[in-house]
């Protein structure tokens, strides 16, 4: 029996310009990320699986700060001191903005790190390259799509056929390393990117055409015995209910309000001779949103309606809320936003998103345009628009005729 402990996505430093906590100077929403990734980190520990497999993403930013390097560094350390071997994928954030410099993990490659392999080539791994492990990995890290197409294009395809010939060429290469892998040991596919039939999450970077698309086929092939994907912030199991299991772990920690409703953590993957592969996913308690939402429509409704959908500082305690409000506009000034931000002072977060509906415009008869009325049923229509009181469009009037007296004899004097 062989056991993987798989996750993805972490982007500890997704969150950096937050609140920060007193003791750690640490952005409070960068330690929830760091915790779910100790939780990671003692799991594989506590039950000694067989090896950890990262499948990239480490950060949000493609050059991290020295602080978040350090403590994504310390967490990889333990593993390695546990005697644990591990797999670091790289994935499109962990790629540097220019060829030639290093990738944000190289640092575990140039110190040679023990137990610790950094994964930045395709490339068939066998157990000699493995620290002798009963196992065979097939890596796909992120791969670029300007350096690809540059490289594809010079040798005379055209652009719209690069990314058919890239995925022929990429599954040819998969094939070929299943057809000379040692039938004796299973074979273990880990790859970052998109895969065909996914269900996108809240990585809204990613997106069909603009980016290289793995076909199905290839990661389902019945010669793999595992599929450790990563890219996707959403948990799913491509594959599920067949062999083997093509998973996304999913990230580590909800990123933002697209991630509201979905659960976050790892698998535990058992490999057996004979046996299905199984998953066994983790879930991580992360830090709690609340996302509510109110319709408004008249004055009246508006403080009874607020106070109904508000949350009670016990429920807000330490969350994330956002409140989205869909009002028209003449309801503006009745919006208390110092009141709404005081109710909500217990969260750790509060954001307010204003969905300001615009009255329809007044319609002008049929057959009548706006540049066939006088300025005065042009003004007329414009109070009625804007809903001015009847007894302020008296006055209104009466103000605009001498205005535009004034403006006509002034008119005439000058011609």
């Amino acid at each position: 029996m062989f056991r993987i402990l798989h996750f993805a996505d972490v982007h500890i430093d997704i969150a950096s310009q937050r609140k920060r906590d007193p003791e750690t100077g640490l952005p409070i929403r960068v330690l929830d990320f760091l915790k779910a990734l100790d939780t990671i980190i003692d799991t594989a520990i506590q039950e000694k699986v067989d090896l950890v497999l990262f499948a990239g993403d480490a950060y949000k930013d493609r050059t991290p700060i020295p602080t978040y390097q350090r403590e994504w560094g310390r967490r990889i350390m333990r593993l390695s001191q546990a005697r644990i071997p591990t797999l670091l994928l790289v994935g499109n954030h962990d790629l540097p903005p220019a060829s030639g410099r290093a990738n944000a993990m190289q640092e575990f490659d140039t110190l040679e790190v023990p137990f610790v392999k950094v994964l930045a080539k395709p490339a068939f791994l066998s157990p000699n390259d493995l620290f002798n492990l009963p196992i065979q990995v097939i890596a796909l890290p992120w791969i670029s799509r300007s350096g690809m197409v540059a490289a594809l294009t010079s040798s005379g395809l055209e652009p719209e056929d690069v990314y058919e010939e890239l995925e022929k060429r990429i599954t040819d290469l998969v094939n070929q390393w299943l057809e000379t892998a040692n039938p004796e040991f299973p074979v273990i596919l880990t790859a970052h990117g998109m895969v065909q039939g996914a269900e996108l999450g809240s990585e809204r970077t990613i997106s069909l055409g603009s980016d290289l698309t793995f076909p199905g086929a290839m990661v389902k092939d019945p010669r793999l015995a595992y599929s450790a994907l990563g890219h996707i912030h959403k948990y799913q199991d491509l594959n599920k209910g067949n062999q083997p299991p093509v998973v996304y772990p999913g990230s580590i920690e909800r990123v933002d309000f697209g991630e509201v409703k979905d659960d976050k953590g790892f698998v535990i993957v058992t490999i057996e001779p004979g046996k299905p592969t199984s998953v066994d996913r983790r879930v991580i308690p992360g830090r709690r949103f609340i996302d509510k939402f109110v319709h408004l429509d008249t004055p009246e409704e508006v403080a009874s309606k607020l106070q109904a959908v508000m949350p009670s500082p016990v429920e807000l305690e330490g969350a994330i809320f956002r409140l989205t409000m869909d009002y028209p506009r003449s309801l503006e000034p009745m919006i208390d936003e110092s009141a709404l931000r005081l109710a909500a002072e217990s969260a750790l977060e509060f954001h307010l998103a204003r969905k300001v509906r615009v009255e329809a415009r007044s319609r002008v008869a049929d057959g009548a345009g706006i540049s066939g009325l006088n300025p005065e049923e042009q003004l007329e229509i414009y109070w009625r628009a804007a809903k001015v009181d009847p007894k302020e469009m008296v006055a209104l009037s009466q103000l605009a005729r001498s205005i535009l007296s004034v403006s006509s004899g002034m008119s005439e004097v000058q011609e």
